[in-house]
Order: structure tokens, then sequence, then C-alpha cells
């Protein structure tokens, strides 16, 4: 989505590379509180680094977030967008250069935040907040060349391990790998290189996240040769074979052998959410439903039943829109088709299987059961109806476009469930509580709600008291540090995980722009 009011907020773009020699590690950093204070009642710190620490500087979201101080009233709320938009851009643009082999190949390699590997789904969804600066550029100091960089180096992961979610730094970053101790005792298949792999959980929205953030970058330049230039149509063909690889059931529909899983994952672990039951396949999965398996979900926990429908949905909806680049590519065409056809297939599977009976939320009069969207799927006819706090979910449906309005009756009554915990057959993972009210998730365990949660629940709503609500609880919970966290305990604000987490602090600078369009009015109340 582009914003015409924030159009109007922008200048030029300009990169002053950063001195870091004496620049302190954020991790540290951000879990102390610094002058200047915000001036409301939770005297919010200031979280930024200084300019020269600042991981990529650009005039032109510094010429945002002063404009956007006239349109916000609260200082706590603009102190907490002044410190959570930029985020990625300050701390997480870990290295941005060049392939070793091709000089105009860019890579840009970005962090996840306190976590130092570069997540598929996370780095997309890192410069989507930004989506709104991106313009066309060929400039190697521009928001466009950190996208081309990120679409690059996604591509050489995906051919290199394409059932992988998280990778180290590039070679020519000359930034050692990374020791994840959780994977010392992983046995996966296809096997994978440590030095080039972080951690291989099979997520099928990792392979959407490639699709989205080239659809992003296309969708804002129209330069579908930059598409045609270096691995992008392999790496789109490695997406296709290794989603279509995933559609494999378990038993063989000829005679109910069992069949070899294209992937399989164990680990030594005290978490049931760490491995794969089976032996590394996961539960069974049936036939003929046109649905892709997914291992783990976007919490990287691992799923019930591994047809899990948020992830089909991103996946559908990036797919068909990727299918516009190949088409514009001189001889792609039927790449195009094939992309199309399999994105149709799956939006047919998810009506089939992924619209499911269940009994009626709350104390309903007029009926008991109603259709509803499933969680996760197995293709056997069992479900789990529920949502997860992390993207894609049910809940960001209409976020990511898979439904073109929140409108959708199905989503609805869908939304209502997931929003609901207090009453009979709700969400069994919505917490509730006096600081916070949001979904939460099994990646982190009950009572702690996650803020990325409480975002979606504003950007799919057009009701001001909802919003208004949501965002309260979201400035009130920050334990006076002025990041948004991954989790806060929903009865006690001082309890939290993750405040360097980076993909949500640009959510939160995302859904204010969003706001800023929609409903400006709320911007210019109090949250006191």
């Amino acid at each position: 989505m582009r914003y015409s009011i924030v159009s109007t907020l922008l200048s030029s773009l300009i990169l002053v590379q950063p001195t870091l020699s004496q620049c302190p590690d954020y991790s540290s950093y951000s879990q102390a509180r610094h002058e200047p204070y915000s001036t409301g009642k939770y005297a919010l710190s200031y979280q930024r680094p200084s300019p020269e620490c600042r991981t990529f500087n650009s005039a032109t979201i510094e010429s945002l977030i002063a404009n956007i101080s006239s349109y916000i009233t609260d200082p706590d709320l603009y102190r907490l967008f002044q410190n959570s938009y930029p985020n990625t851009l300050d701390t997480a643009i870990k290295w941005h250069g060049t392939a070793a082999n091709n000089s105009a190949e860019e890579l840009t390699f970005i962090i996840t935040g306190d976590i130092n590997a570069m997540w598929l789904r996370d780095s997309a969804n890192q410069l989507q907040s930004y989506l709104p600066l991106l313009e066309p550029s060929t400039s190697n100091t521009s928001i466009a060349s950190l996208y081309r960089g990120v679409i690059n180096l996604q591509a050489r992961y995906l051919l290199t391990s394409p059932y992988c979610n998280s990778f180290q730094a590039p070679v020519e970053s000359v930034i050692p790998p990374a020791t994840n101790g959780a994977a010392a005792s992983d046995t996966v298949t296809p096997q994978y290189s440590p030095d080039s792999v972080f951690e291989c959980k099979y997520e099928l929205d990792s392979l959407a996240a490639f699709l989205q953030i080239s659809t992003s970058y296309y969708a804002a330049t129209r330069d579908a040769t930059f598409f045609s230039s270096f691995q992008w149509l392999p790496a789109v063909r490695a997406v296709l074979s290794t989603a279509k690889a995933m559609t494999t059931p378990t038993y063989s529909p000829a005679d109910g052998s069992v069949l070899d899983s294209p992937y399989t994952f164990s680990r030594q672990t005290s978490r049931a959410t760490e491995t794969l039951a089976n032996d590394g396949r996961g539960s069974p999965v049936g036939s003929g439903t046109g649905l892709v398996r997914s291992a783990f979900r976007p919490s990287d926990d691992s799923t019930i039943f591994q047809f899990l429908i948020p992830a089909n949905m991103m996946f559908a909806r990036y797919l068909a829109s990727a299918a516009d680049i190949a088409s514009a590519i001189s001889g792609q065409q039927s790449l195009a088709d094939e992309m199309r056809s399999f994105a149709s297939s799956i939006r047919d599977a998810i009506n089939r299987h992924g619209i499911v009976t269940a009994p009626a939320v709350g104390n309903n009069t007029d009926r008991t059961t109603e259709t509803i969207y499933a969680y996760e799927v197995d293709g056997f006819g069992s479900s789990v109806i529920m949502d997860d706090a992390n993207l894609p979910s049910l809940l960001s449906a209409p976020v990511f476009g898979y439904l073109e309005a929140a409108t959708d009756p199905v989503y609805q009554r869908t939304r209502a469930r997931i929003l609901d915990s207090a009453s009979p057959n709700g969400n069994p993972y919505f917490m509730r509580g006096p600081v916070i009210n949001a979904v939460g998730g099994p990646h982190v365990g009950p009572g702690m709600a996650w803020p990325m949660a409480s975002i979606v629940r504003i950007l799919t709503s057009n009701d001001e008291i909802e919003i208004y609500g949501a965002l309260r609880e979201i400035v009130a919970s920050t334990a006076g540090l002025g990041l948004i966290h991954e989790s806060v305990n929903s009865f006690d604000a001082g309890r939290w995980t993750r405040q360097w987490f980076s993909w949500a602090n640009g959510l939160f600078g995302q859904m204010i722009l969003d706001l800023l369009e929609r409903k400006p009015q709320i911007l210019k109340q109090s949250f006191q």
C-alpha cells in the first residue's frame, strides 16, 4: 500500500555509512533507559543509536519522523513511533555490498534483531515497513538497493537450501557464522551446511516471503529487468519445486504404503514444539487435498497438522502476484502460467479443506455451529481451531492480501473467535489481563500476549473504540523502554521477551502510517 499523506512528508534519500567501531552493542543498549525521556505519563526512553552508529542513515526517514510529530498529539505514542519505525535501518542492516563474482549483484544481510542471522520471513517483512519510501533508483545508497540486495541474497539462500528458514551472513561480508547451539543435535533431510544455514526448519511462509518482497519491489518500481538479471528465476523454480514436493501425502493413495517425505527434522529437546513427531516426518497428512505442507509455523514452532492454512493463504497470494513479474520477462510466460495455476489450486484447496464447521463461539442463541477458517488441518478431517500471533496468521489474512477486505463473512467469524478466550469455544491462545489483551502462542506460552497481534488487530479493524483500546495497551506495555517487545505478560508489564525484535518495531510504525491514512483522528487522541 502506498500512502498519499506519507508522500508529502518525504524528501530525498541519503545514505551515510556509519562508523561502528565505538558503538555500543544494541542488545544491551536497548535493555536500558536513555534520556531524553518522553514527556508523557510513561516517560519512554529514547532508544535510537546516535547517527554515526546507525546501520543505515536516511534523510527521507528522518524527515518523515520529524514531520509526523504534527499528526500525533500524545508524547508517548510519538516516542514509540520515533523509536520503533526506523529500528531496522538503525540497527539491523548488518551488511550491504555486492556479490564476489558480480559487482552489479547487490546483497543485503538483515539480522532479525537480537539474533545474528537472517530469516527469510523477517527480512522480507522488515523492509515491508519501508514500502511507502520505496521509489525506483539505481543508486546503491537507496531503499531500493536494500530491497534488491535482500531479494538477491534470499535467491542465493533458496538455491542453496530451499527447505531452510534462517541463514548465515554471505561470505562476501566476512562476518563469521553465528552459533546455534540448539541446532547441534538436529538431524535434517535434505542435509545443509551450518556455514551457510543458521537453522533449517521448513516453513512454507519462508518461501512465500521471497515472493512477497519480490512483489513489493516490482509493484513500486516495475523493474522487470532486475528480475531477469541475476538468480531470481532459478530461485522461483526452486520455490515451486519445493512447495510441490511438500504436497506429498504420508501414505500412497494406490496401496497405503508409507511414502518418503521430502523433508524430515528431528532435534534433541525438552520442548515438543522444537521437533517433529514420527521420526521427523510430522503428523500424517492426507492425499489429494491440494494443500502444501509446512513442518513449522511462522513462530518456528512445529505444526500439529502440517497443512497450515495461513501459510497456504500467503503462499497462494504472493505466488499469483509474483507471476506478474514472470509475465513481464521475455520467454517466461509458461512459468507465469504455472505459478498462477498452482496459486489458484491452493485457493481452491483452502476453500475445500481450510473452511470448517465448528461450534459457535460464545453463547449464541441463533446458531450452534458456524463456518470458520481452521488454523491447521491434516486432510483426514481433523483441524486445529486457534490462531498464533506470528505472521502469517489467520487474523492477518487481509493484511497480506489473501482477502481483499476484512469484511469477508468467514473471516469476520474467524476473527471474532480469535479475539475471544472468555467465551466457550474461543481461542486458547488469546491472552487476557489488565496490561494487554492479545493473541499469543505456544512459542512463549500461556499468559504472554504479543503486541504484534494487537498491531494486526488494529490493521484489520474499522472500529475506533477497538483501535484506540488496542493502541493504548501497546503504549502502556513497554516497561518504559519505548520499543515493541516480542511478548508481554498480560498481568505484569515488567515481564517481557525480546525488546530488540526489529520486525515488530517496524510493523508498529507501519500501522501508524496506516492510521494516518484511515483514521488520523485517533492519532490526535491522548493515550495517557
